[in-house]
């Protein structure tokens, strides 16, 4: 019968160094936790990004309706 263990292998400078156990575990919370960290991070970066835009589009796309409309009524006529 073939028991499986957490086994995680690295590899630096030409050594190669093998992980196994409680060990094993924690560098993969680790790095489990790093990444839902960076994908929050993302997130909340994405989202101040739409808000800013929404909120930047919400204020000049009626002013500039407002510029053509005061245009239009005191421009030149023919």
């Amino acid at each position: 019968m073939h028991e499986d263990k957490p086994l995680i292998v690295v590899e630096r400078n030409g050594q190669t160094t093998v992980v196994t156990g409680w060990r094993a575990w924690l560098l993969a919370l680790g790095a489990l936790l790093s990444g839902v960290a960076a994908l929050v991070f993302l997130g909340f970066v994405f989202l101040g990004l739409a808000v800013t835009v929404g909120a930047v589009l919400l204020v000049v796309v009626p002013a500039a309706i407002l510029v053509a409309v005061a245009g239009a009524l005191l421009g030149r006529r023919s």
